[in-house]
């Protein structure tokens, strides 16, 4: 077979797999949120039992990037891709391990009165949610445009992460007993803080994938 067909064949490959394990990530987080607005501990269990499959999915892809890049001396634009790639899933392992956090959260949170800053977490998981599938849908459609719209998001996460965090420490100042839980809630907030900043991380490495130049968006 031709090397360069070979090439664009496994490529296409190792993109069909991104598109799964981007998928996979952002099924586990919405099923977290469940979890947590519904007091679902099972299905919480479940988000947590799948972070294995996330872990394997980022093993498989970079062993495939790093098999083509040893083997099929890629040009410049398809090297930039697979330097990217490791970015990618890097950054998709992590926001799978901030689901399993929010999964975590439902766990010991569940079966007590929920506090009214849950609403928070629920629409930092929904923004955090469309930052997965615009990630992964600018990364497979090389759209650095599409890439800086979809971090721009990371603004509402910001804000909401802000402002839950004022509203449980005045909530910790009037009632001492409700420190325990409260840290926890501010905790998860931070978690899901973080996976915004990941989907930033990942539109980063399409503009560098894209246009070859290194961006930090959102400063």
């Amino acid at each position: 077979m031709n090397t360069r067909i070979h090439l664009m064949d496994e490529m296409n490959r190792i993109r069909h797999d991104i598109l799964a394990m981007g998928t996979k990530v952002e099924e586990d987080l919405a099923k977290a949120r469940a979890a947590l607005k519904e007091q679902d501990v099972e299905l919480a269990k479940e988000v947590k039992a799948g972070d294995a499959v996330v872990n394997a999915m980022q093993l498989k892809i970079e062993d495939q990037a790093a098999v083509l890049i040893a083997t099929q001396q890629p040009v410049a634009r398809d090297l930039r891709e697979l330097v990217a790639l490791f970015k990618v899933t890097d950054n998709l392992e992590r926001a799978g391990d901030h689901a399993v956090h929010l999964a975590k959260a439902a766990i010991r949170l569940a079966g007590e009165t929920p506090f009214r800053q849950v609403e928070r977490l629920d629409r930092m998981s929904i923004i955090g949610g469309e930052m997965i599938r615009g990630a992964v849908s600018a990364y497979l459609d090389r759209d650095a445009e599409a890439a800086r719209r979809v971090a721009a998001l990371d603004d509402g996460i910001d804000q909401e992460h802000k402002l839950l965090v004022e509203e449980v420490l005045g909530l910790m100042r009037g009632n001492p007993d409700l420190v325990k839980r409260a840290t926890k809630l501010i905790q998860t907030s931070s978690f899901l803080e973080r996976l915004g900043d990941h989907m930033t991380n990942i539109c980063e490495a399409v503009v560098y994938m894209v246009e070859g130049r290194h961006v930090e968006l959102n400063e």
